[in-house]
């Protein structure tokens, strides 16, 4: 069956004998049928108008009688067998003498109209159907409404299963997708950020999804690099919303948990506060420091940074970077990113450790780090012992066993960095926002339980 496409046409192929025309292929006529028939939605392939809405029912005219013009709406369309008549008689009524009695002669009653005895035809013509039931643009409405409540409720439904609130009822579920240790960190580092001014990456501000959700998505992206669109599966919202979160919150912890917390290295007297027996021989040791690398993408890198990018001790591109954690294991400096190629001496140079130094420290390091003649005055370096003789003299060997003891604690913090997806490569759509990537996670590893067995029993 054959409907017509005008709004509160209620004609048919099966009651109607009118044509239904398809609507003209040419873009520009098609425009003016829809402009003409007042309807918000568009045609699809199957619509059709009946001739009823046509001059003298021609197609080449434009469809010009719309339902405000129903009345010039021809009765004859009516298929003859579906026809039917209204029959309605006038008769005269019939009075009897009683009645005649409370009547006037020069006031007789009048004519009225009665329907005739036999069958009566109930039927409506169909403008008078037409005005009791609603239009076609509204019951279309009311369906639309109907499937958008549907998907509104499929929506949530699929952002249910990762939202906060039920994550958090098990505390290994926290711990896997936010490579926080429980759910008492995470509620705790919520509070920290929750009354942080938020500025929103281009001013693109997100409302669909709520503050703990907004941290969860980020901690996810940073521990487990899922692509954005599985995140925006997983919580029901658009590629681009994903991305303007986490840029968003990335910056919000960069500023808090290392702007804000890790501007300055801790004190010697700080230190000795809770100084580990691997560092008893060590007791005025500052910081310990050693270089790390990630891998890159060198697309959208110009020659040069591509050659300067290469690593020769990796064979890859990659970005380096200085680390450096105090003697209990707390990861308390960390470097901007430098190419490949950099050696460890001019990254450290570089880095703006050395102005927080004062006389009297005790830097620790890898023996590569010759960096001796660019300490400040009075700043001491420890790096293992040089093998200048055919072996090590007894002297040798326990200071280098003394030194790989202290030493392999900064391994261990940049092991739990390197934990960390997002970190196994570093794609070109992300070197804006490298450093503060690599800079939060740094942070974030200090909410962890302590490195150190012995520190984590004192806690």
């Amino acid at each position: 069956m054959v409907c017509c496409w005008a709004v509160g046409c209620s004609h048919n192929s099966n009651r109607y004998n009118c044509k239904f025309f398809r609507f003209p292929t040419k873009s520009n006529q098609k425009q003016k049928w829809i402009k003409l028939l007042r309807r918000t939605d568009y045609p699809s392939i199957t619509s059709r108008v009946c001739s009823c809405h046509f001059q003298d029912g021609m197609k080449s005219n434009f469809p010009t009688l719309l339902s405000h013009r129903q009345k010039q709406f021809l009765e004859h369309h009516l298929s003859p067998e579906k026809k039917k008549k209204k029959q309605i008689v006038k008769k005269p009524v019939i009075v009897n003498d009683p009645v005649n009695e409370f009547t006037s002669d020069d006031n007789p009653l009048p004519e009225v109209e009665i329907f005739q005895e036999g069958p009566i035809d109930l039927s409506l013509r169909p403008q008078e159907i037409d005005s009791f039931k609603p239009s076609n643009m509204e019951l279309e409405n009311y369906s639309l409404k109907e499937k958008n409540k549907i998907l509104q409720l499929k929506i949530n439904s699929l952002s249910v299963a990762f939202a906060y609130e039920n994550l958090c009822q098990k505390e290994e579920l926290v711990m896997f997708y936010t490579g926080l240790p429980s759910n008492e960190i995470f509620l705790a580092l919520f509070n920290l950020l929750k009354n942080c001014e938020i500025h929103y990456y281009l001013n693109w501000k997100v409302n669909s999804i709520s503050k703990p959700d907004q941290l969860l998505i980020t901690l996810m992206k940073l521990r487990h690099n899922f692509p954005h669109v599985d995140l925006s599966v997983r919580f029901g919202c658009s590629v681009a919303t994903i991305s303007n979160i986490t840029i968003t919150w990335i910056n919000i912890l960069h500023n808090i948990l290392f702007s804000k917390c890790m501007n300055k290295i801790p004190s010697r007297h700080k230190n000795k506060t809770c100084l580990p027996n691997a560092f008893k021989n060590f007791s005025n040791c500052r910081v310990v420091i050693d270089c790390t690398e990630v891998f890159t993408s060198v697309s959208r890198l110009s020659m040069n940074a591509q050659r300067d990018t290469y690593s020769s001790y990796k064979h890859r591109n990659t970005w380096k970077v200085l680390v450096g954690i105090a003697p209990n294991g707390v990861v308390t400096f960390v470097s901007d990113l430098f190419p490949g190629s950099t050696s460890d001496k001019v990254i450290t140079l570089r880095s703006g450790i050395l102005e927080q130094l004062v006389p009297g420290d005790l830097v620790m390091a890898d023996k590569g780090f010759l960096i001796q003649d660019i300490l400040p005055p009075g700043v001491l370096l420890n790096i293992p012992p040089f093998l200048d003789t055919p072996q090590f003299t007894q002297e040798q060997i326990i200071q280098t066993e003394s030194i790989a003891k202290a030493r392999i604690h900064i391994e261990r913090a940049i092991q739990r960095i390197k934990c960390y997806d997002i970190l196994n490569f570093i794609p070109s759509s992300l070197l804006k926002q490298a450093n503060s990537i690599f800079q939060v996670i740094a942070a974030l590893t200090n909410l962890q339980p302590p490195l150190l067995q012995e520190i984590k029993d004192k806690m």
